[in-house]
């Protein structure tokens, strides 16, 4: 019918809108990709260090890695995807539909206009005729109409005796003439259908023909259609990725060489009756080795503190017996971390990421124990301890009548610190104690230990338990 190839022609305008879709149906997994490998990558990060800080040692320590390095590979071959989503099927989508489809100054496309100037051209000469027809058969209808009043009123006169002769020869000739036009109307109304079907046939060809070009773009947009989606699926398809399969073959690989018995041998030869010792020996006396800075001398340092006894208790269980190092920080670039973190719990919606907040929480996981130094002081005596409450001699200690329980707050160390001098504690990062007086000007605290033992501290090794 005449106009009903719009249909036909809007297919063309909505090829180029499918063209954006699949384009942003592609880029949104893309997305999806890169997120995903960015979380892989956090995650391995984050429990990786968890694990090689935490008490875990030995070859069940390596299997457990073994799951980091696979998100970490995992994480890159989801990377390329994304990359190959973008960078191939997605560029190849748009430099398709910049050639197939041709904007025009005054809107729209020119393949779309093209199709519709050849529906019309094709159409015009039918449609021409089809008026002539439409003309002709209500000619036909009417003249029938106005025969068939005629008659009606010439049998409707018959019966009035109050019409004359001559009205009734009036509606007699009227009727004769509605016949005549009823035949005219109709030879006419027949010879137009009859035109009309000569034409349909060229009519029926070249709309045909315009419609069979239509039929072969919106072909090539399908196949080029079905031609991404099967690269597409290639580059999602990571199961016929060898580099894939050896991530996990390697990974099972990593986990079966966990060997308990090797574990316990190694533990026994280097934490156990195994290990070397260290048994005491003269030592000569020496002014340099044994000069420690009393307090006079730290109290000097302007831009910071000297942080000495820092224990490194990141390292891996293969190297157990590191020595203490020294540190100089600024004062005020110790950061407090809250104190309660589940490992397991959920991100929000905040839009941080895992590896910020554990920025902040992840000095109090409890796997970060794995070189955690125990005391291996020993005595017979409790009195041997000059900070104890009550000394061999009975005094009281010293700083009890300054301690006002009213100010005690629990705090947990964050560094292990060594006792340069008599009146300082000692203690190992983690541990909990008692702080019995407020930061000094110098940055000092007095504190007493879970034992009993009362002295100073660096303030900014210590967080308040919350």
């Amino acid at each position: 019918q005449v106009g009903n190839y719009k249909r036909t022609v809007k297919r063309i305008d909505d090829g180029h809108r499918l063209c954006n879709d699949l384009m942003n149906c592609i880029h949104e997994r893309a997305r999806i990709e890169k997120v995903y490998a960015q979380q892989l990558t956090e995650w391995a990060k984050r429990w990786k260090q968890l694990v090689e800080k935490g008490p875990q040692y030995g070859t069940v320590e390596r299997a457990w890695c073994a799951f980091m390095s696979e998100a970490e590979k995992v994480s890159e071959l989801h990377l390329e995807v994304k990359g190959s989503l973008m960078n191939e099927d997605f560029e190849k989508i748009k430099n398709w539909q910049k050639e197939a489809f041709h904007k025009q100054m005054m809107g729209g496309f020119k393949e779309t206009k093209e199709a519709e100037d050849g529906f019309r051209k094709a159409q015009k000469p039918w449609a021409k005729k089809l008026k002539e027809v439409e003309a002709a058969k209500k000619a036909y209808h009417a003249a029938c109409k106005e025969e068939k009043l005629a008659i009606s009123r010439e049998t409707n006169s018959k019966a009035d005796p109050a019409l004359n002769p001559e009205q009734l020869k009036k509606l007699q000739d009227k009727v004769e003439r509605s016949k005549q036009d009823v035949l005219k109307t109709k030879e006419k109304y027949e010879k137009s259908l009859k035109e009309l079907d000569n034409v349909t046939p060229q009519y029926m060809e070249n709309m045909e023909q315009v419609f069979e070009q239509c039929q072969q773009f919106e072909e090539k947009r399908l196949r080029f259609f079905r031609e991404v989606l099967l690269e597409v699926q290639k580059h999602l398809d990571l199961s016929n990725a060898a580099s894939y399969k050896n991530i996990y073959r390697e990974l099972e690989q990593n986990i079966k060489t966990a060997d308990a018995v090797e574990d316990l041998r190694w533990f026994r030869a280097n934490q156990g009756p195994g290990m070397s010792m260290n048994w005491p020996q003269f030592e000569e006396w020496s002014a340099d080795l044994n000069r420690t800075l009393s307090r006079r001398e730290k109290k000097k340092a302007s831009d910071g503190v000297t942080l000495t006894g820092i224990n490194q208790t990141g390292d891996q269980g293969s190297q157990p017996n590191k020595h203490s190092s020294s540190l100089s920080v600024q004062s005020n670039t110790v950061q407090s971390v809250q104190s309660s973190y589940n490992p397991f719990e959920d991100e929000d919606d905040t839009g941080s990421t895992v590896s910020e907040k554990e920025d902040n929480k992840i000095k109090n996981v409890s796997s970060y124990e794995k070189n955690q130094s125990y005391p291996t002081d020993w005595s017979d005596e409790e009195s041997n301890n000059p900070f104890s409450s009550t000394d061999a001699n009975g005094d009281t200690n010293p700083f009890d009548e300054d301690t006002s329980p009213a100010m005690e707050v629990r705090v947990r160390a964050l560094y292990d610190y060594e006792g340069q001098e008599q009146d300082e504690l000692s203690f190992k990062a983690g541990d909990e104690l008692t702080k019995m007086e407020n930061e000094d000007e110098q940055g000092w605290c007095k504190g007493r230990l879970d034992n009993g033992q009362v002295g100073l501290y660096p303030a900014n090794y210590v967080e308040p338990i919350q």
